[in-house]
């Protein structure tokens, strides 16, 4: 590695660093809107019992999540994403496993 590229990644690292004490705001930011939970399951045309059999959760969960009490994170988040805008992946998926 030369030198030149040497010192833009150090320098990169230093400013993450930077960035990840709060010191330095970074240069952008992703937001994104959490999952319409109600919705997705609606279009599924499922109840709560058959949605959350559906995605491997619980129910409570699933209500949890519809009424606002929790919100889902991580896996789940992305999982209901996916079912959001590619039904037939979850379905097909889904029913293979069985």
């Amino acid at each position: 590695m030369n030198d030149e590229l040497f010192d833009e990644l150090l320098e990169s690292v230093r400013e993450g660093g930077a960035i990840l004490r709060g010191e330095k705001m970074p240069s952008r930011t992703f937001e994104f809107e959490d999952p319409d939970v109600v919705a997705i399951r609606k279009s599924y045309g499922l109840s709560q019992d058959q949605f959350a059999s559906l995605l491997g959760i619980s129910v409570r969960t699933l209500q949890n999540w519809e009424q606002g009490r929790r919100t889902p994170h991580g896996p789940a988040k992305v999982l209901l994403r996916v079912a959001a805008r590619h039904p037939k992946a979850i379905l097909e998926t889904v029913s293979s496993g069985r």
